[in-house]
């Protein structure tokens, strides 16, 4: 006879039976993340300040008679700009190695010291202070900011190392999240000893059951628990805590969001209550940086309209002579939130009617002599500067496709318009990343917008600094038709 099919199931990676769920109440939440960074600047600002002034206090007997009026006036106005040009520049973040933090800060110094001198100059003081005591501020006075942040970053790491040396973990739970973070903390050196479940962790030494959870943290001397229970154990969290309450040990929550495709994620807290923002966009989570680079991009489209006013009267002139027509092509498409905005181009195509959702392709014979040209060297785009001007569209950001092109992928694509929750780009992070031109397949449209995605997650001015930067050396791209 023949034997009925049977299909082996996996262990559970708690047990079988969730262990019993007890009432939990939160005590006052832990300070966001923000604040925590919050605190390194202030401290390596401090550090900065301190330095800097005594610099300029011995600067000023060495160049003038005394610790005068315009002196006392200079320091004053640096420590107060100071801490917007260097959180604008993140000069002091503790995720940035030496390196890079040197280099942020002599971008912020330098921006500190133009601001200070305009001002001082409006106010008719730029004169007063001698050639040679300007040339050693400027020098001596990055050089004073630079030996803090060194011996403080160094003494931040040597704390940090011995910290990870103290505080030995393991992880709870054997899922994906686990296995997922598990790789995380092994490149952050932290001395991860295994994991406590019913299923073992690829890699990774299983300690044993939960059951035996005290026996484990008393053996391994652990220090750092890490809950990191799948979707299907989260019933046990708040019972495992509560065993982990008498033990001596940190305890850390890595919620299972893997199936959640998160936008710009964050964590704070609504008075007592711990919250977790999983979408959010960068206008409400970064609004001074938002500001700022507003107004940056705002200054730098006017002074490019001016420089590259005469280039523009002549691809005027060349698209009207070219062909019957308007100079610019107007087309509707989504800015930010989804809002409908026009944006201009300079036109590149015969006038035509046809399949509106039809691109541009290699040798496509709707694309004039000139507006070929144009398009090869992204030189239809340029009237999108006055786009900028008007605050529909940002120098730096997701590209905005036509509005029927979005209709139709925002059907096909998950998360297709969540690259919506920010002003639209004249260049981004897939344009410089290769993913320009047209999509023939939808493997290459998801691409760019998992590129859009990633941009808007880890945005930051440095970031829109780089892209602008490498914009140029993509003009001519095989893939532009």
């Amino acid at each position: 006879m023949a034997m009925p099919e049977t299909r082996s199931r996996p262990a559970p990676c708690l047990g079988a039976e969730p262990l019993r769920a007890l009432p939990l109440t939160f005590g006052e939440a832990r300070a966001p993340v923000s604040n925590r960074s919050g605190l390194t600047f202030w401290s390596q600002w401090l550090a900065a300040m301190l330095a800097l002034n005594l610099l300029l206090w011995q600067l000023a007997g060495l160049h003038a008679d005394g610790f005068a009026g315009e002196y006392r006036l200079l320091g004053a106005l640096c420590v107060l700009g100071s801490p917007y040009s260097h959180r604008l520049l993140q000069a002091y973040h503790k995720r940035h190695g030496l390196t890079q933090s040197l280099g942020r800060l002599l971008l912020a110094w330098l921006l500190l010291c133009g601001g200070t001198l305009l001002v001082l100059a409006l106010a008719g003081l730029a004169g007063s202070f001698p050639e040679a005591f300007l040339r050693d501020w400027l020098i001596l006075g990055f050089l004073a900011q630079a030996l803090t942040l060194a011996l403080l970053h160094g003494l931040a790491r040597r704390h940090l190392r011995r910290l990870r040396r103290e505080r030995r973990a393991l992880i709870i739970g054997c899922g994906a999240t686990a296995r997922d973070l598990a790789a995380q903390l092994r490149t952050r050196n932290v001395p991860l000893r295994g994991t406590v479940a019913n299923a073992p962790v690829p890699g990774l030494p299983l300690l044993g059951p939960p059951e035996a959870l005290a026996e484990i943290v008393e053996r391994e001397a652990i220090r750092r628990v890490y809950l990191a229970l799948p979707r299907d154990a989260q019933g046990q969290l708040e019972s495992l805590y509560r065993q982990l309450l008498n033990l001596p040990v940190d305890v850390v929550w890595v919620p299972d969001l893997s199936q959640l495709p998160l936008l710009n994620p964050s964590y704070s807290s609504i008075g007592p209550l711990p919250a977790l923002y999983l979408n959010e966009s960068l206008i409400s989570s970064h609004p001074a940086a938002q500001l700022a680079k507003t107004l940056v991009e705002r200054g730098l489209a006017v002074l490019a309209l001016v420089a590259l006013a005469p280039l523009l009267l002549l691809i005027s002139a060349a698209v009207k002579l070219s062909s019957p027509g308007p100079v610019l092509f107007r087309q509707q498409r989504h800015g930010r939130n989804g809002r409908i905005i026009e944006i201009w181009k300079f036109r590149t195509m015969y006038q035509h009617a046809g399949d509106p959702l039809r691109q541009a392709t290699r040798h496509d014979p709707r694309v004039t002599p000139v507006g070929r040209l144009l398009r090869r060297s992204s030189l239809d785009e340029l009237p999108q500067l006055f786009n900028v001007l008007r605050g529909d569209m940002a120098l730096v950001g997701p590209r905005p496709h036509a509005v029927l092109h979005n209709l139709y992928y925002r059907e096909r694509i998950q998360t297709y318009m969540a690259r919506h929750r920010i002003t639209p780009g004249i260049t981004g992070l897939a344009q410089v990343s290769g993913l320009r031109g047209e999509t023939q397949t939808l493997d290459k449209m998801q691409r760019r917008v998992a590129a859009d995605l990633t941009y808007i997650n880890r945005w930051s001015v440095w970031l829109d600094l780089r892209i602008l930067c490498k914009t140029p050396l993509t003009l001519f791209s095989r893939d532009i038709y």
